[in-house]
């Protein structure tokens, strides 16, 4: 590929991004109006038209490995697996 075309594919790159994120903000904005819909009709579910909409509260338990680290950095050692990942990234 040349320098052009490399320049060209960034470019439309950039652009796309731009537009996915103009796209993520409508999203939630138009997320967030319901949500305060819901919240002031006091109500997790509602059917509308042909959609069934949900905001539910939900409670789960997750590892908490950095206050494991803490408190026994020693055992939390034995069990730490490095990983290799690569970034991709347009500046």
């Amino acid at each position: 590929m040349s320098t052009n075309e490399m320049t060209s594919k960034v470019r439309e790159l950039k652009e796309l991004q731009a537009m996915a994120d103009e796209l993520a903000a409508e999203i939630t904005a138009i997320q967030d109006e319901i949500k305060a819909e819901m919240a002031a009709r006091n109500t997790e579910e509602m059917t509308v038209d042909v959609y069934k909409i949900r905001w539910a509260t939900i409670t789960s338990s997750r590892f908490d490995s950095a206050a494991f680290k803490k408190a026994m950095p020693d055992l939390y050692g034995r069990f730490v697996k490095a990983t290799t990942t690569r970034r991709f990234t347009v500046a």
